[in-house]
């Protein structure tokens, strides 16, 4: 069974300092999950895998226009295992 990160639209409202924020930079599909490539506070590139089923969830509560790339916008992660 395959763990996958985790990644929210908007700031979690509980257990916060579990969650860092990134912005988006790129959305690929592979081997049916996608990868999410986010940069953190830091500047680093960080690399979240999840179901296509989260990538529809999280793009789709993004305030984007139909058909928009979600890359740019900033979102709320949790690698797997949690920090």
């Amino acid at each position: 069974m395959t763990t996958h990160d985790r990644v929210h639209a908007r700031k979690p409202t509980h257990d916060l300092d579990r969650w860092d924020r990134g912005t988006v930079e790129r959305l690929v599909e592979r081997d049916g999950h996608c990868l999410v490539t986010v940069t953190n506070a830091a500047g680093e590139s960080v690399d979240l895998r999840v179901t296509l089923a989260v990538r529809d969830l999280f793009v789709g509560r993004l305030d984007l226009p139909p058909g928009a790339s979600p890359v740019g916008e900033t979102v709320w992660y949790r690698k797997k295992g949690g920090r």
